[in-house]
């Protein structure tokens, strides 16, 4: 089940967004929370790598591995992350338009265990979408040129 979605198009061919996006280096530049990925070595990405983000919650440095669940060349990229019971996957859809220009698609689901994770589950996605929900508007200002201050 996702839990939120969002989508943009951007005026770029679907090979630059797709090879942006799943790079994986460039999440800080669309989602701020995040200070760095170490991918250890990888060059190019495929399902099952495992990386390493490091994300500022709360005014601290937090480390989490994530793994590569999907990856189909322009079409598909996702990941999942687990840590204190909250598992988090990120999917981004990409399609190419008539015009050449590229849709993508994010969506964010949040699975929980335990009874109190369960509790906060509601709060728990609203947090998410605050930290990382805006970033298909970065993701276009990125790839389009514009300044996203």
């Amino acid at each position: 089940m996702v839990d939120f979605q969002s989508s943009v198009l951007i005026e770029q061919p679907v090979e630059v967004v797709f090879e942006y996006v799943a790079s994986m280096e460039n999440m800080p530049e669309i989602m701020p929370n995040v200070v760095k990925i170490d991918k250890g070595g990888l060059e190019k990405l495929k399902s099952g790598d495992k990386v390493v983000e490091t994300r500022m919650i709360r005014g601290r440095e937090t480390e989490t591995e994530i793994e590569i669940t999907a990856f189909e060349e322009n079409k598909l990229f996702a990941y999942k992350s687990e840590m204190n019971g909250l598992q988090s996957v990120y999917r981004y859809l990409f399609e190419e338009t008539a015009e050449g220009a590229t849709k993508v698609t994010f969506e964010m689901a949040i699975k929980t265990s335990g009874f109190v994770m369960g509790l906060t589950k509601r709060f728990l996605v609203n947090m998410l979408k605050r930290e990382d929900g805006n970033q298909m508007v970065y993701l276009k200002d990125m790839l389009e040129g514009k300044s996203t201050s």
